[in-house]
């Protein structure tokens, strides 16, 4: 949460994300849309070389980026929309709960309606075929 959104912050954000996780990110996918602070040099170079692959919607498709869209979303709604906070402490100690939350408990259809943090484990720790998640409208209902 900086004062800019620029490629600054997306960097300082790519490296916080690293660090949290213990900086072993080589081979992450990070998708974004074409936004000028994930396609400036300071970030690809970040990306590059903590080997994260960047992949990059196309431009006016909001499409490729729904899941990220309605991440965003839900927290304007479930956190931001009618709250004030008194300084930009405070507002990034909530934003970061909410979001610990969200990836260790919201389940998700996107996920095989596993949280983010259970679906990582299980892509992790299980041969590809075991995890394929189907297509959403092949889903049936739980």
């Amino acid at each position: 949460m900086g004062i800019h959104h620029d490629a600054a912050l997306a960097r300082a954000a790519l490296c916080v994300a690293i660090a949290v996780r213990g900086g072993a990110v080589t081979g992450v996918l990070f998708h974004t849309d074409q936004g000028s602070e994930y396609t400036a040099n300071l970030f690809v170079e970040a990306c590059r070389s903590a080997g994260v692959t960047q992949s990059m919607g196309r431009t006016g498709s909001a499409l490729d980026n729904a899941v990220s869209e309605a991440f965003n979303s839900t927290l304007e709604w479930e956190l931001l929309r009618g709250n004030h906070f008194a300084t930009r402490e405070q507002a990034r100690h909530s934003v970061a709960t909410w979001i610990d939350d969200y990836n260790n408990d919201r389940r998700h259809s996107t996920n095989g309606m596993l949280s983010p943090v259970d679906y990582e484990l299980v892509c992790t720790t299980q041969p590809a075929i075991e995890h394929k998640v189907k297509p959403h409208n092949d889903r049936t209902a739980a």
